[in-house]
């Protein structure tokens, strides 16, 4: 093993001792800071400067794109116009490890001014911080893993689990879902996996379906015409009672255009709904080795999913 090696491994162990022991003592104070932030009408402002200001910048990104309005202030510049960012029924988050960081003092005076929620996030209850945070949410003692050199590194771990904590405290207590989540993130490769069927499906116009009596002829002209390689079936009510695949058209070569299209289908093909996830559609397509299913609404055929759209959206 060399060197580079275990001093890796140190540090791991060291952090994550530390964020055992900060689970270990989670208790009111958490419960507090969780029920406080749930009810504000207003956003979470979160502050710190120097690392600890990197750490509030990615909490207030995890909480904003969970559903908890919140932004990043930094101490430095609210002491200089930003304090104007903060309104009335917001909540300070302010982190420092020491608690003694003197840019916070303006952002400080200002929350007990105006009476804003303060949150400490600090490693010192008697700190100047401690002593003013109406809910203090006190990291543990722990070493930095950088050991005589003391660079934040076990410290700002410690704040970014926290932050990551609560927010996820948050969605959960708020019941924010997979769609919720959708809505803050549009674009990309989670984007993508969070659209809806609904939203990728060819429409009504473009559904390939055919009556349970119809020839076989007529529905291979369907067939050939829609070229989704397949073709719904339904009944005298418009329900979806089974799909014609080129796998059928295989097995019932023979005599095949004397037949009807109830007496060729497959029965029961497998169906989403518009509001499937686009990830849970493609996964029941992997587990059926299926490359189309038909969208239905209340056992009618509403329009028809292929593999290539997951593609083309960029789901896979």
């Amino acid at each position: 093993m060399t060197a580079a090696v275990e001093v890796g491994q140190r540090v791991l162990r060291t952090e994550a001792e530390a964020l055992i022991a900060m689970a270990d003592g989670l208790g009111k104070p958490f419960a507090h800071a969780v029920e406080t932030l749930a009810g504000l009408s207003g956003r979470v402002i979160c502050t710190g400067v120097g690392k600890s200001g990197h750490v509030a910048r990615k909490i207030a990104a995890t909480l904003a794109s969970t559903g908890r309005p919140a932004m990043f202030v930094h101490a430095t510049e609210a002491s200089h116009g930003d304090l104007g960012m903060i309104g009335p029924d917001d909540a300070v988050l302010a982190l420092s490890k020491s608690g003694e960081t003197r840019e916070l003092a303006d952002v400080i005076a200002y929350a007990k001014r105006f009476g804003a929620p303060l949150i400490g996030m600090t490693a010192y209850a008697d700190s100047a911080l401690g002593r003013q945070s109406d809910i203090l949410l006190l990291l543990p003692t722990a070493p930095e893993a950088t050991g005589q050199v003391d660079a934040p590194t076990t410290s700002t771990t410690l704040q970014i689990a926290l932050g990551d904590a609560l927010a996820v405290a948050l969605l959960e207590r708020a019941g924010f879902t997979a769609q919720d989540f959708r809505i803050f993130h549009p674009g990309g490769k989670l984007g993508a996996m969070l659209r809806t069927v609904g939203d990728l499906m060819h429409g009504a116009a473009e559904l390939p379906m055919v009556g349970q009596d119809a020839s076989m002829q007529s529905a291979l002209l369907v067939m050939s015409e829609k070229r989704f390689g397949s073709v719904a079936v339904v009944d005298a009510d418009g329900l979806l009672v089974g799909m014609i695949t080129d796998g059928d058209l295989r097995r019932h070569m023979d005599g095949l255009l004397g037949h009807t299209a109830g007496e060729v289908m497959t029965r029961g093909p497998r169906t989403v709904q518009a509001g499937t996830l686009a990830a849970e559609a493609l996964k029941l397509m992997n587990e059926a080795r299926i490359t189309v299913l038909f969208v239905v609404d209340e056992g009618r055929p509403a329009g028809i999913l292929h593999v290539h759209d997951l593609l083309r959206a960029g789901v896979i």
